[in-house]
């Protein structure tokens, strides 16, 4: 780590060739409040992780691989990098997600494959494979059920839209 925040977002600038005060830019959008002086080692793990993630988006790539990346996030937290990565979604970039968050896929992915003890147990459109196995759903679709909803926001939706 450098020894600041804004150390580390103008070495991502620098290194992705990106306009200065783009990474600073993914940092207040993941981490509103943390401010440039900011140790990266005084952050939580849920910060450093979105602080990385920065670092990492700065260079825009065309496919992004993510392990967990909620891990160490509160709920405010996912919600905002959730838009980030819709936003991504959006303008063509490629993200696989290697999660234990169900809730997280649903939102996100539009396939989903499920492992068990290294073996495939499910593969397909999320709306399909999620609802497959009560083990697989998330909460949202677990207690609406028989409704198609899998996420606080699709309920969210629904209910703004009215009758």
């Amino acid at each position: 780590y450098a020894d600041t925040v804004a150390a580390e977002c103008a070495a991502a600038d620098r290194d992705a060739g990106a306009a200065e005060g783009t990474c600073r830019a993914l940092v207040s959008e993941l981490l509103p409040g943390v401010e440039d002086g900011t140790h990266p080692r005084d952050l939580s793990e849920g910060q450093r992780l979105a602080l990385a993630l920065a670092l990492v988006l700065t260079a825009r790539p065309p496919l992004l691989l993510l392990d967990e990346p909620t891990r160490g996030l509160d709920y405010a937290a996912k919600g905002r990098l959730v838009g980030v990565l819709r936003s991504l979604a959006a303008e063509g970039h490629a993200i696989v997600l290697a999660t234990h968050d169900v809730e997280l896929a649903a939102e996100l992915a539009h396939r989903v494959v499920i492992l068990a003890d290294g073996e495939v147990v499910a593969d397909g459109p999320t709306g399909r494979v999620v609802v497959s196995s009560p083990a697989f759903a998330p909460q949202t679709a677990k207690i609406l059920a028989p409704q198609e909803w899998l996420t606080v926001s699709q309920v969210r939706d629904v209910l703004e839209a009215g009758p």
